[in-house]
């Protein structure tokens, strides 16, 4: 059990790094772009769709790390003047919540994922992409994330801490 759980953490961890990548990718390119622009250039095509590519990968290889960090953003006004118990039943509902909206989205996702190998779906924008290489992404991130809300569930440790305010 130890070892599935040591290669889901490091696909977690691999999937931030990449996430953490495309960010620099994504600076990369924009400044690429401006300083071509501002030396009467026409920016590569390809440079701006990359940069579209890598949002979205960036957005949807960061989020289960996110999750499980809990460094997605969540508003601790309402659980902080909850009483202990009360906390953590809303808590696990907001948790529970979550996964099921992300399995929905997993299994559209996946829907999706399935639609565009059947169709040979690309995008024909700078250059000849099969979509399929997009679209994966939703199941998977979903799927995991939904993994992560599901700690939240029904592990010791609760998403809200109950504190209102910033703290580092």
């Amino acid at each position: 059990m130890s070892l599935i759980v040591r290669g889901y953490s490091a696909l977690l961890y691999t999937m931030a790094f990449i996430a953490g990548a495309m960010l620099v990718w994504l600076m990369v390119s924009v400044i690429t772009s401006v300083v071509m622009r501002n030396l009467g250039l026409q920016p590569f095509a390809w440079l701006f769709t990359s940069a579209e590519y890598g949002l979205l990968y960036m957005t949807m290889l960061g989020a289960p790390w996110l999750v499980r960090e809990k460094g997605h953003v969540h508003i601790e006004l309402v659980t902080a003047v909850l009483t202990p118990m009360l906390r953590q039943i809303v808590s696990r509902g907001v948790a529970l919540t979550c996964v099921l909206v992300c399995v929905v989205l997993a299994w559209k996702g996946a829907d999706l994922f399935l639609t565009n190998i059947e169709r040979w779906d690309y995008d024909v924008r700078a250059y000849f992409f099969p979509r399929w290489l997009l679209t994966i992404s939703f199941p998977l991130s979903f799927g995991l994330m939904a993994v992560e809300f599901s700690r939240f569930v029904f592990g010791r440790e609760l998403m809200h801490s109950g504190e209102a305010g910033i703290h580092d």
